[in-house]
């Protein structure tokens, strides 16, 4: 006995064997091992009390461009050999090539080892070690690895092949460890968990210091991997003199000919036109010359051809703002899944110039959703059981923001808004709106072609716009302009106090107090001034986002219409579903009322065919008086120059 915790009690061993009559008996007593190793707490030692153990040696590289695996394996063989006491032997070796990250059931799915030249035969990896130790008749007794870092990188999986290990009886060494034999585990237990936190604290902070380095190279506005079409490369000097003096270097965006004009053609047809993916991909596709499609890094995989999710991912993607993004996939953590755009890290600034306005980017993206599963175009639906189309479809929406949808109904076409059967079993996506709304397509045709009778072709048209231009609410407009004014004031007042300071530091002594007193105000100046231009920022963002209000010079581009008088209720579906595409005809019923919202775009670029869907849609019965829509062509394409917005006309 002792009073030592530490000490350890040893069982005096008995004799092994006796020989009686010529046989070799077992004699029975003590084992000679101590009470730690047989304890229900402690590693078991029996198969370590052979004249030979066997081991089996566990390594790991990472992936071959960040280290040399064949070196990196055989220094982790020779430095597990050198720990081993000197009855034990390596009878096999189990290695991979792969990240210390990865979970456990995603290793040692290695292939093609053959090409490191490794000299060491390998007789698989951790899932094969795993595997052969439940194995009652596994060659191995013990495994040994240079450092439980090279087991794996995060504790979570480490401790998990431990415990695989453990409930095999085969006990896990490593060669910067004490390999103790009397069974004990606390303080061994003790020094492997430091060191498992510690492998993973290592990767962490690597991971971390590199991942801020990456922001900050993006908010300084450089590039990361290939250019996004549209976009070229332009190379410049690494910042670092040291690393320019090596050759090395960075990049920005710079427009890229044809392809950055196709990418703002792209947004405009979307924008102007409501185009939807498959429509714009077809009008590129008629043009490849002027619209070149995009190539894959792999060129294998090439279409040369314009697809709809080549559409898509550039509408999509904000480097095209003039902003750096970063961090808009998970390309290793989760294959490629798309971030939640809170995660995406941005520039400051603009860094490089913009192909896609970010009032027009945000706002195709806000709308994105709203023609989510609606076909371009007034074709027939693929349904074998289609019998009609509904000349309003894709432009009609309820007040509680869903798309209606067509449906015949005593024999008419309706539109109906039924939220129940889009979320059944979510009640509270639909509570408090009517099971069902109906609205009837020829009283709604009625509306519509009343509205551009008078509002758009009509003779009254100006009077109504300017009446209208009376009651638009310009209060946060105004409110904008006095801000603006203000700060202009403050800022114009902190640099012309920032010169007097720099006049007066300029004769002074840098260790005078008052100097120094200089200094701090100046700087305080400087923190003044930025906050200033970043309110400023604040208020060019806000008009930028927000659609230019109507005014009297948009007047102009009515004026290069024709006035018509045009029964447009007369009219085929056909001509009438492309005057509404054209002008972007949009109808929202306000709640449950039977009141609608008409709004309509005129971008300056389509007048001409607005006018000549016009012509063609039915009766048309000019007026006598001589109108601006009726002389020379010239005129129209003059207000078509002089006003290059896209007013938006509502009643």
């Amino acid at each position: 006995m002792t009073g030592d915790d530490d000490e350890l009690v040893i069982n005096p061993p008995a004799p092994g064997v006796e020989r009686r009559a010529g046989r070799k008996i077992p004699v029975s007593g003590p084992s000679g091992l101590s009470d730690y190793a047989v304890s229900p707490l402690g590693t078991s030692t029996a198969a370590l009390m052979r004249d030979e153990v066997r081991v089996a040696f566990l390594g790991r590289t990472s992936t071959e461009d960040q280290q040399d695996p064949r070196q990196s394996l055989l220094r982790q063989v020779s430095n597990s050999k050198t720990a081993l006491p000197d009855s034990w032997v390596i009878v096999a070796h189990f290695y991979d090539v792969e990240s210390g990250r990865m979970e456990l059931d995603q290793r040692g799915r290695g292939e093609n080892y053959e090409r490191f030249d490794i000299p060491v035969a390998r007789d698989g990896g951790i899932s094969d070690l795993l595997s052969e130790a439940q194995h009652p008749g596994r060659r191995f007794d013990v495994v040994i690895c240079e450092s439980i870092s090279r087991v794996a990188r995060r504790a979570f999986e480490g401790l998990s092949v431990e415990r695989e290990l453990e409930r095999a009886e085969v006990p896990l060494f490593a060669s910067n460890e004490p390999i103790t034999l009397s069974g004990s585990r606390a303080q061994r237990v003790l020094q492997r968990r430091i060191n498992q936190s510690i492998a993973e604290y290592e990767v962490l902070n690597t991971l971390e210091q590199s991942w801020g380095g990456m922001c900050a190279h993006i908010r300084e506005g450089y590039n990361i991997g290939k250019p996004p079409y549209g976009y070229q490369a332009k190379i410049i000097p690494h910042p670092n003199p040291t690393k320019a003096d090596k050759g090395q270097n960075k990049s920005r965006l710079e427009p890229d000919g044809a392809k950055a004009e196709t990418v703002a053609q792209i947004a405009k047809w979307r924008y102007h036109e409501g185009l939807g993916f498959d429509t714009i991909a077809e009008r590129l596709n008629t043009a490849p010359d002027r619209y070149p499609p995009p190539q894959p890094t792999n060129i294998g995989r090439a279409r040369k051809a314009w697809g709809k999710t080549s559409v898509y991912d550039i509408l999509r993607n904000p480097k095209y703002t003039g902003y750096q993004v970063f961090n808009r996939r998970a390309s290793r953590s989760k294959h490629g899944k798309v971030n939640d755009p809170i995660k995406w890290v941005w520039s400051h600034e603009p860094t490089h110039e913009p192909l896609i306005p970010k009032w027009m980017f945000d706002e195709l993206n806000a709308n994105r959703s709203a023609r989510q599963g609606s076909r371009h175009g007034n074709t027939f639906n693929v349904h074998p059981e289609t019998r009609r189309t509904y000349v309003l479809r894709g432009m009609l929406f309820c007040g509680c923001g869903r798309r209606m949808v067509g449906t015949p109904r005593h024999n008419r076409p309706y539109y109906v808004c039924w939220p129940r059967n889009n979320n059944r079993g979510r009640p509270d996506k639909y509570e408090g709106h009517p099971k069902a709304l109906y609205l009837r397509e020829d009283a709604l045709i009625e509306a519509i072609t009343q509205f551009f009778s008078d509002r758009v072709f009509g003779d009254q048209r100006r009077e109504l716009m300017a009446a209208d231009l009376e009651d638009v609410d310009d209060h946060a407009e105004r409110e904008r302009k006095d801000e603006r004014e203000r700060l202009e004031s403050r800022l114009a007042d902190v640099v012309r106090r920032q010169k007097s300071i720099l006049q007066q530091a300029q004769d002074g002594d840098p260790d005078d107090p008052f100097a120094k007193g200089l200094r701090n105000s100046y700087n305080e100046l400087e923190a003044n001034r930025n906050s200033i231009l970043n309110a400023m920022s604040e208020l060019d963002a806000t008009e930028a986002s927000e659609p230019a209000k109507p005014s009297l010079d948009d007047l102009a581009l009515l004026d290069a219409l024709p006035y018509l008088r045009v029964n447009l209720a007369r009219a085929p579906e056909e001509h009438l579903r492309q005057l509404f595409e054209i002008t972007q005809l949009t109808v929202r019923l306000h709640g449950d009322s039977d009141e609608v919202t008409i709004s309509i775009t005129l971008p300056s670029d389509t007048l001409d065919d607005i006018a000549n869907t016009a012509e063609k849609t039915g009766e048309v019965v000019p007026f006598t008086t001589k109108t601006p829509g009726q002389q020379a062509s010239s005129s129209r394409d003059d207000a078509v120059r002089a006003s290059p917005g896209a007013p938006r006309l509502s009643g």
